[in-house]
């Protein structure tokens, strides 16, 4: 049997918000990276952190979105949105960027994707939805921050514009990554990936865990401390 989604389209909290509950889970201390994305708006919720963030670009130490004056071209994210440097930035290649992922150097990779499995699998470089070959997409660092970072946190609205399925049994499109996803933090819910399933944590304000599952297509472990999500 098929099953289809609850196409009922519920409210949830927005983009900068999503990005607000990530940051607010990251360790002090933490190296950090930001995909492309609404993970580039949690360099807005860092401000007074003993966080270091790094661009894949080769750019270390980058702070918040950069507005008006501020703006320099230069120094730009993973989403070529212009930053603005904290006390400490430098800058290198980036062959010294990914020596820094690759060697296992960064704590956190907070990714964008189009899909994740139960089991922690990241699909993230190709939508064949859009028409396009198995074997074109634009996968960029998200494989090596994918297998790099110690912990990956996945940012992401819960459901397709159409309304299906994001986070699935199974992944349906080209995988990034199998079983490195250990947080989901969508703009309904927080789901943590565990050995024993998804374990929801906490869910949008004005929702029920219910209407999450209706939207989720694995089936949902409730936490016995089901909250609201924590901002």
């Amino acid at each position: 049997m098929v099953v289809k989604p609850n196409k009922k389209k519920f409210e949830g909290i927005a983009r900068e918000l999503i990005a607000l509950r990530i940051a607010n889970d990251l360790q002090d201390g933490s190296y950090v990276n930001l995909g492309i994305g609404i993970p580039t708006l949690v360099s807005n919720w860092i401000e007074g952190r003993d966080l270091v963030l790094q661009s894949e670009i080769g750019m270390l130490n980058t702070g918040p979105l950069a507005e008006g004056d501020n703006i320099d071209q230069d120094c730009i994210n993973a989403s070529c949105q212009p930053v603005t440097e904290l006390p400490g930035c430098c800058y290198f290649s980036d062959c010294e960027s990914f020596a820094m992922i690759r060697g296992r150097y960064m704590d956190v990779a907070v990714l964008g994707a189009l899909q994740v499995s139960e089991k922690g699998d990241l699909a993230g470089w190709n939508n064949p939805d859009r028409g396009f070959p198995e074997h074109v997409g634009n996968i960029g660092g998200s494989m090596d921050l994918a297998v790099g970072a110690k912990k990956v946190i996945v940012a992401m609205e819960h459901v397709t514009t159409k309304g299906d399925f994001k986070i699935v049994k199974k992944c349906s499109y080209p995988v990034t990554a199998i079983g490195v996803v250990k947080l989901i933090a969508t703009d309904l819910a927080l789901i943590e990936v565990t050995d024993n399933g998804l374990v929801l944590k906490e869910v949008a304000p004005g929702l029920t865990a219910e209407d999450v599952q209706s939207v989720t297509e694995p089936k949902l472990i409730i936490s016995p401390d089901l909250r609201e999500i924590a901002l």
